[in-house]
Formats: C-alpha cells, sequence, structure tokens
C-alpha cells in the first residue's frame, strides 16, 4: 500500500473518504430531492435535453 496500511485499513479509510465527500457535496449544493405529486407538463421540466423537441417533430428521411 502507498502508506504502509494494511488493505482493510486503506479500504476502510478510502469508503470513509467518499462518504465524508458525498456529504460534502450535498451540503454545499443543497440538491432538492422532494417528488412532485403531478408531474411537469412536457417542456417545463428542466433535465430534458435541449433539441429533443425539434428532432422528435422532424420526419426521418
Amino acid at each position: 500500500m502507498p502508506t504502509g496500511l494494511s488493505w482493510p485499513t486503506y479500504v476502510k479509510m478510502f469508503e470513509a473518504s467518499m462518504c465524508t465527500g458525498a456529504q460534502v457535496v450535498h451540503w454545499y449544493y443543497q440538491p432538492d430531492l422532494t417528488i412532485p405529486e403531478i408531474p411537469p407538463k412536457p417542456g417545463k421540466l428542466k433535465t430534458e435535453l435541449l433539441g429533443l423537441k425539434e428532432r422528435q417533430q422532424k420526419p426521418q428521411v
């Protein structure tokens, strides 16, 4: 191991750092994890791909 630690100790430290990093990211960005009761109308969802409507409306030759 790079620091002379045993495998179990190294894996525990790696897992702890990954969990800590994920928690810090969630605290910093504060994602909205609520689930809406009524789904949004098409075009109102912020995660839709740009240009998807144009591709769906044009017939493919």
